[in-house]
């Protein structure tokens, strides 16, 4: 009973500290499944040779992660909460949220809603066509195109997705008061849904990768 109470305080301090270490049941297992996510790599999947990582075309960022509880009959269920931003940073981008058993389960389930998720961006001399704004719960915000040059005058969360989408010309702004990484990812998302071209209608939805 002492070393469960140990090891369930030992957990809460590593996860309440460091994103990336696995839970205290996993501790000794290599961190380098997580941090490959990071580099956009993914585990070998069926098909390919064992011990090798398949190179993956798409970027992924993790912008969240913590850990949640849900009461149950026979006590409190605890899981990983994970957000995931994943694009090519050629216009395509696509954000994902999921929650698993441990970490690498909820970054993995959290990349493969991502990846369904993509869409593409329409950009224009590597930035936005026209000044949009968005809202999603308590994040507001509002992103505007600048000339060549200008670079991403953006923070956080916005510039973790713009930069993955391949925009490198942007300013922006957090107009709602809200700390909130996932909110405020969606409502980027949100807005750049929203942008379109004056020339014709841009296909925004793109095919599914094979995951």
């Amino acid at each position: 009973m002492v070393i469960e109470i140990r090891k369930r305080k030992i957990e809460n301090y590593l996860i309440s500290n460091f994103y990336f270490l696995l839970p205290i049941s996993n501790f000794y297992q290599p961190i380098s499944i997580i941090m490959a996510y990071q580099g956009g790599q993914s585990r070998t999947r069926r098909g390919g040779p064992k011990g090798f990582d398949k190179k993956d075309e798409f970027d992924s960022k993790l912008l969240d992660l913590s850990r949640v509880e849900r009461m149950r009959a026979g006590g409190r269920r605890l899981r990983f909460r994970a957000a995931i931003v994943v694009g090519d940073k050629m216009g395509k981008v696509g954000f994902g949220e999921a929650k698993g058993k441990d970490v690498a389960q909820a970054i993995e389930k959290a990349t493969r809603v991502a990846k369904k998720d993509l869409f593409l961006v329409p950009m224009v001399d590597e930035t936005i066509s026209h000044t949009v704004e968005a809202k999603f719960g308590a994040a507001k915000i509002l992103m505007k195109p600048q000339k060549k040059g200008r670079g991403l005058v953006a923070g956080g969360t916005i510039r973790i997705i713009c930069n993955l989408a391949g925009i490198k010309n942007i300013s922006s702004k957090m107009l709602g008061r809200t700390g909130n990484k996932i909110n405020s990812a969606k409502a980027v998302i949100q807005a750049l849904k929203k942008l379109k071209t004056q020339n014709s209608k841009v296909k925004t939805t793109v095919q599914n990768p094979k995951i």
